[in-house]
C-alpha cells in the first residue's frame, strides 16, 4: 500500500537511474501521467507510453542517457510536498531550480506544469517536485 504514489513515481525512476535501465514501468494515475508528459516536454525522458490494458494501466518510461558518457538526463529528482507536508505557492514565491537550470513541476488549478509555465498564465498551485 503506497500512501504516496507520486513519491512511489520518484523512486522507481530514481532506482532505474542507478540501475542503469533503459526503460522503467510503473503503475499509472491521472497525476503521473501529466508529470510523465512534462518530464518528456523538458528532455528529461526519451519516451513514453501509456498501456490501459489492465484495470488500472501501467506507465512504460523510455530513460535518456548521455551516447558518450552514459549519464542520465535526470540529475536529481526531488519529492517537495508530501501527504504530512503540503507546500503551496502563489505566483510571487514561484521556486526557481538550479538558478533556472532545473525545473520545478507544479499542481495548479490549470493542470500539471512547470513554474516557468505557471508564471506565464499567473496561477500558483502546489509544488509536486523538483527536476534537474
Amino acid at each position: 500500500m503506497n500512501t504516496d504514489p507520486i513519491a512511489d513515481y520518484l523512486t522507481r525512476v530514481r532506482n532505474a537511474i542507478k540501475a542503469n535501465h533503459r526503460i522503467v514501468e510503473i503503475p499509472s494515475s491521472k497525476i503521473k501521467r501529466e508529470i510523465t508528459k512534462v518530464l518528456y516536454e523538458k528532455g528529461y525522458i526519451q519516451s513514453y507510453k501509456f498501456d490501459d490494458s489492465s484495470v488500472q494501466g501501467t506507465i512504460k518510461i523510455a530513460l535518456k542517457y548521455n551516447p558518450n558518457t552514459k549519464q542520465s538526463a535526470i540529475v536529481k529528482l526531488e519529492r517537495v510536498s508530501k501527504p504530512g507536508l503540503r507546500k503551496y505557492t502563489g505566483t510571487e514565491n514561484l521556486p526557481r531550480v538550479l538558478n533556472g537550470l532545473g525545473v520545478a513541476i507544479l499542481s495548479t488549478s490549470k493542470g500539471v506544469m512547470t513554474e516557468k509555465e505557471a508564471k506565464s498564465l499567473n496561477v500558483g498551485g502546489e509544488v509536486l517536485c523538483y527536476v534537474y
